[in-house]
């Protein structure tokens, strides 16, 4: 019986492609070394490698090696071991295909994206370390939230304990401190326990809230009635007005005040320059509305009921309750404005007590009213 050749297996796949690959030679039992090559083909021992031979005209040209006699170091080795050779079933299913240029572009923008962000981060990130930001807190919202109301109540009361006193009765007006002041300051508040002084009325002002939203200042205007001594006795002075600034703090259950207050002069300032004009005078509807402009102050000074007869439909103006009288309206302005609501100024005397008179300058709105026979009026709407 002859004996297959490797060869002669080899040549038949190589003329069939869809065989199955050839097993390598089996090596003879007892000899030693490896059964495939673990590289390219060495050239055999005093001898030159044959170079592979040219497909025959029969033989598809799919870039194989052409089959013909293999010694036995011409059997075919893969370049990378473990690589799928022809027909192998862990061949790659799928081709690479040219990446277009739409997604070149695309990838490359991202990534130079994804750059400029750290770098920036690291940027903002090591500025910050050196120079911190240093800026201080917005003063408006700290105001904003401050309890106002309450500063100007607890500060109005404390001022008038403050400028209070009597040496015939010394405890009264620690009591009274003691009420706004906070706990464990001195209720004295500065008074040697010498004198007499009263405070009448007191008006609150504005508030001055720190940057950190717990102390304020709050400005206070009192009138105080001193008062002399004439041997026992003390005699009642003239009344002036006093104006003080009060310390206060916003606690977690109230506004307390801090400490002792201070003097504040008050002093007389002008006008600004950019105070607003009244605007352009409407001589025409100035002369149209005069007559019922004096029916109006007239009601105005005399009840509720007889404003509503004369003031525009929903306006809600409440009267004087005869506390004066008109006397007489020095002047009247109406200004020009749109068709249905004009801003006027009225200069009135009014009458007191006994002979006394007063003059005082109004600013009224108008508006302009139809009646159910068609006839059109300018009445007040509203006044200041």
């Amino acid at each position: 019986m002859n004996e297959l050749r490797p060869e002669d297996v080899e040549a038949d796949w190589w003329t069939h492609p869809g065989a199955p690959a050839p097993l390598p030679p089996r090596q003879a039992k007892g000899s030693t070394g490896p059964h495939r090559s673990s590289g390219p083909a060495q050239p055999p021992a005093g001898g030159v490698m044959a170079p592979p031979r040219r497909p025959t005209p029969n033989q598809p040209t799919t870039g194989q090696p052409a089959p013909g006699p293999a010694g036995p170091q011409q059997h075919r080795t893969p370049q990378h071991r473990g690589a799928p050779g022809p027909g192998d079933s862990r061949a790659t299913p799928w081709a690479t295909e040219p990446e277009s240029s739409f997604t070149t572009w695309a990838r490359r923008f991202l990534r130079g994206l994804v750059v400029v962000v750290l770098l920036l981060a690291a940027i903002s990130g090591v500025r910050s370390w050196i120079r911190p930001n240093s800026a201080p807190p917005v003063a408006g919202s700290a105001s904003s939230t401050y309890p106002k109301d309450e500063a100007q109540a607890v500060g109005t009361r404390f001022a008038m304990s403050y400028l209070s006193w009597d040496e015939l009765n010394p405890d009264a007006r620690p009591a009274a401190i003691k009420r706004d002041l906070a706990t464990g300051l001195d209720e004295r508040v500065g008074w040697n326990g010498r004198g007499r002084q009263a405070a009448a009325a007191a008006y609150p002002g504005e508030v001055t809230v720190d940057p950190g939203g717990v102390a304020a200042q709050v400005d206070v205007r009192v009138m105080v009635v001193p008062f002399v001594r004439n041997g026992r006795v003390f005699v009642r002075g003239k009344p002036t007005w006093q104006r003080i600034s009060v310390p206060v703090a916003r606690t977690s259950a109230r506004v307390v005040v801090s400490g002792p207050p201070t003097y504040v002069a008050d002093l007389p300032a002008a006008l600004p320059e950019n105070m607003p004009e009244a605007g352009v005078p409407d001589d025409d509807l100035t002369a149209v509305t005069l007559n019922d402009a004096k029916a109006f102050f007239g009601a105005y000074g005399e009840s509720d009921a007889k404003v509503a007869a004369v003031t525009a439909p929903g306006a809600a103006i409440r009267s004087l309750n005869g506390s004066v009288k008109l006397k007489e309206l020095a002047d009247w302005q109406v200004f020009t404005g749109d068709d249905n609501e004009r801003h006027a100024t009225a200069a009135v005397t009014w009458s007191g007590s006994g002979d006394t008179t007063l003059d005082q300058t109004y600013s009224l709105t108008l508006r302009r009213t139809v009646a159910a026979d068609g006839a059109q009026r300018w009445q007040v709407a509203a006044v200041g």
